[in-house]
């Protein structure tokens, strides 16, 4: 079995009986345990289940009870969206035993629809970080280059869709974390607009920007997975339930009339030579089929980043406050009073950038610096919302750089979080602003390393990004990582 195919290609060979769910969960299954020595983008493989699961779904499908695009198609799920019986761990210590007894909406939605659950994908601890390097359970490596970091906080479902170990994965956003991954990996990821796809089952970081969204090969499967996973869940109050969510129908070649943005501010200072060339390059290519291209400034950018990390670091501290060793999770062993083991336990089962983050959290919620930074952070939010609403009043879709560089060298930012942290300069804006946005290859550095294309859209307008990523997307042939060649398609 051809191990590149996307997931919609796959799930029509499913349907049209050219293979069974059980002979391309096995493919999968296999190349897994192939790969996952070098690579890492899982921390549970269910091998037994998924089998079992695609016996399941086959029976479903001959019996013409499941007939929807992905029914059959395995998949792997960010470790941090619960799934009933399945170890979920937020890449932690503290959930390293944690068992949950409900499952995610956007997870059940898909196992509605026919997907072969295969394990959960390594991450960033609680989504904290942007090189999936601060996980317990060790490094994820980027399948282009074992020495480069696949980028995070969701870079095991990127790496795992780069490597050829699932066609699609599901990821989580709050900063950045699903496009910046697949702008380092070379797949697509989509970032839906906040409340599109419900949060419920998902383990907050930041409640007021965290989306779950897919990772995949190309575009037609990442509009195909949204359309499945999005609408109105009672369980989640922020969801909505919003007209226009028929995405594949945006799966046009035809961006004629269409007013692209490029913000002057994200092509200054900072940016890598190569990574601007690409970029520029993929806007002339969608100049070339019709569309009207138009610099233009885009204020606020440079404080994006310290009102992300305030809100952000606030939020995580109150949703981080739960895991004490009480309930569930991780308890130290040794303890004297009930105050000394809250300490033992937070102390042993979180790791240094988590720690810093809720650190940083307490002390700008704390009593005389809540005004001064927090509250001040939440008004810079406001005015970055109002800059993109305006920019949305004379442009389609805004199209810029997904980050500075490509894909870092492992160990390069975690001795400096600053540098991490600056890394998300051009992802930021649009969790604080609630926006959709689409990553795409578009082009590789001199190193050979994928370049990521970010395009973003008004609110609830995720099918003018996906028709301009499409648009794009046919100007281009697939690459495959050297990674994924070597250790062979398992044909």
């Amino acid at each position: 079995m051809d191990l590149s195919i996307t997931a919609v290609e796959l799930g029509k060979k499913i349907k049209n009986k050219e293979i069974s769910v059980v002979e391309a969960t096995t493919a999968f299954l296999d190349s897994i345990e192939v790969k996952e020595k070098e690579i890492k983008a899982f921390v549970t493989v269910d091998r037994e289940g998924a089998l079992k699961r695609a016996k399941e779904v086959q029976k479903l499908i001959d019996d013409g009870k499941l007939t929807g695009p992905l029914a059959g198609v395995p998949v792997a799920i960010k470790d941090n969206m619960c799934i009933d019986g399945m170890l979920t761990t937020c890449s932690s210590k503290i959930l390293s035993n944690f068992v949950p007894t409900f499952t995610a909406t956007a997870v059940e939605k898909l196992q509605a629809a026919g997907a072969v659950i295969v394990g959960k994908a390594n991450m960033d601890e609680f989504a904290m970080g942007s090189t999936t390097e601060t996980s317990y359970y060790g490094e994820t490596k980027n399948p282009w280059n074992l020495e480069r970091v696949p980028g995070g906080s969701s870079g095991g479902s990127a790496a795992a869709v780069a490597a050829e170990e699932v066609p699609y994965a599901l990821g989580s956003d709050t900063g950045g974390s699903i496009r910046q991954p697949a702008g380092f990996c070379g797949v697509t990821g989509i970032k839906p607009t906040y409340g599109r796809v419900s949060r419920y089952g998902l383990i907050a970081y930041g409640s007021s920007l965290d989306q779950i969204g897919p990772l995949a090969k190309d575009v037609t499967d990442c509009a195909t997975v949204l359309e499945i996973i999005c609408g109105r869940d009672e369980k989640d109050s922020t969801s909505v339930k919003e007209a226009g969510d028929d995405f594949t129908n945006a799966l046009v070649d035809d961006v004629k009339g269409m007013k692209i943005g490029i913000p002057k501010d994200y092509f200054g200072e900072g940016l890598d030579a190569e990574v601007k060339e690409a970029v520029m390059a993929a806007a002339k290519a969608l100049e070339g089929k019709g569309a009207v291209i138009e610099e233009f400034d885009l204020s606020l950018v440079e404080y994006a980043i310290p009102a992300y990390y305030i809100i952000a670091s606030a939020e995580a501290s109150s949703n981080l406050e739960r895991f004490d060793g009480v309930k569930y999770g991780y308890r130290t062993e040794e303890f004297s009073d009930l105050h000394n083991m809250y300490k033992k336990t937070r102390s042993e089962g979180f790791g240094a950038e988590v720690k810093r983050r809720i650190m940083l959290g307490s002390f700008v919620l704390s009593s005389g610096y809540f005004d001064a930074y927090y509250m001040k952070a939440l008004r810079t939010k406001a005015l970055i919302k109002q800059a993109f609403d305006k920019a949305f009043e004379k442009y389609d879709v805004i199209l810029g750089p997904v980050a500075p560089t490509t894909a870092l060298k492992l160990g390069e930012s975690l001795s400096d979080p600053i540098k991490m942290y600056l890394g998300d300069i051009y992802t930021v804006s649009v969790n604080l602003a609630g926006l959709p946005g689409i990553s795409l290859p578009c082009g590789y550095d001199s190193n050979g390393l994928p370049i990521g294309l970010q395009l973003l859209g008004k609110h609830f307008d995720e099918k003018n990004i996906i028709r301009a990523a499409y648009a794009f997307e046919q100007t281009r042939d697939y690459k495959r990582p050297a990674f994924a060649v070597e250790r062979g398609a398992l044909k």
